[in-house]
């Protein structure tokens, strides 16, 4: 079972550029010499973007605005550092997943969540609808596997098949070779697989005992 059969629909893939490379070039060149304005196009940009990849490792929407914010901050103190030459959206981005990975390093937790739905806790329950404990079963048990993946192909997975970015905006995001992105996110595939396959064998032999 692949990882995106029990997600919902991810919505339409968002260009990650907006403007084109040239365009954002100017404006970090813009910003650089004291044009608050231009980062804050940039921030308009990019922001909605942002955020919902950093939900994607935090789930709490107001922790990603947080994360996201001082991503922004980050990457304002470091425009001297950004090559003009590349592309601004993966290196903000870059960013940003880190800074999302190293705040639950220090929490000291995975904080992966229920990943394709808010939590139950969060959502009334409405009689109308069908039964939701189905789906939030396949979501705590989804959740549960990526916690047995480690992190360097959680993150490819994650990004691919949650995000949709494409494995060269990953390459450029996490800074490696595209075909190491593409030998993780087969290796995250095949784990995936492989775990899931294997509890789903374990619950069919429980309920065949009962």
């Amino acid at each position: 079972m692949q990882l995106k059969m029990v997600d919902k629909k991810i919505e339409e893939k968002e260009s990650l550029s907006s403007g084109g490379v040239t365009s954002d070039a100017r404006l970090v060149e813009a910003a650089r010499k004291g044009d608050d304005s231009a980062f804050g196009e940039l921030v308009l940009r990019y922001e909605r973007r942002l955020i919902r990849v950093i939900i994607q490792f935090v789930k709490s929407p107001e922790l990603a605005e947080d994360l996201a914010q001082d991503t922004f901050l980050k990457s304002y103190e470091r425009l001297d550092q950004f090559d003009t030459s590349r592309r601004f959206g993966p290196w903000l981005f870059r960013i940003g997943v880190n800074h999302a990975l190293d705040y639950l390093r220090k929490q000291k937790r995975r904080g992966w969540w229920l990943l394709f739905s808010d939590s139950p806790s969060d959502s009334p329950f409405d009689p109308a609808v069908p039964d939701p404990r189905a789906k939030i079963d396949i979501n705590q048990e989804v959740q549960a596997i990526l916690e047995e993946i480690p992190e360097k192909y959680r993150t490819v997975l994650v990004l691919r098949d949650l995000e949709n970015f494409s494995t060269s905006e990953i390459a450029a995001i996490l800074d490696r070779k595209e075909a190491t992105i593409r030998w993780r996110l087969a290796e995250a595939r095949n784990r995936f697989q492989k775990l899931w396959s294997s509890r789903q064998n374990v619950e069919t032999s429980m309920s065949s005992k009962e």
